[in-house]
């Protein structure tokens, strides 16, 4: 769990509670599509499978998360975004997560996740839709 003022996971520098906290823990809308692949990200790292369920789009949502307890996300760099403003319905973002896998077996075995992601708003909320895994 992460205290309101614990460094953001998704690495923006702010604080947890001034950063995505404001969406994990208080509920509100992220005002963009990076804002909303930040807290998404946060999610993943804090384990925060109702959110990240409830910011999927339905027409790709799996019925049920499970995470991988070993799988310890500590990095997010963002690439690059395409669209994704307060004032437009779709939008891209790039970016490459960085991890360390612990199953016991394989301790501290590092990787990297490359994807650009697609997002769309609908009824003033920004979704994921998908994204698509890079090198």
């Amino acid at each position: 769990m992460t205290e309101t003022d614990d460094r953001c996971p998704c690495g923006s520098g702010e604080t947890y509670g001034e950063c995505c906290g404001r969406y994990l823990a208080d509920g509100r809308t992220a005002p963009t599509a990076e804002a909303l692949m930040r807290s998404r990200y946060t999610g993943f790292a804090t384990g925060a499978t109702h959110y990240l369920l409830v910011t999927w789009h339905p027409s790709t949502r799996p019925d049920e998360l499970e995470l991988d307890p070993a799988m310890v996300w500590h990095r997010l760099d963002v690439l690059a975004t395409d669209a994704g403003g307060p004032w437009d319905d779709t939008g891209t973002v790039e970016f490459v997560a960085h991890y360390r896998f612990d199953d016991g077996t394989a301790i501290g075995k590092r990787g990297r996740l490359h994807e650009t992601s697609r997002f769309v708003r609908e009824d003033g909320r920004w979704l994921y839709v998908d994204g698509g895994i890079g090198a």
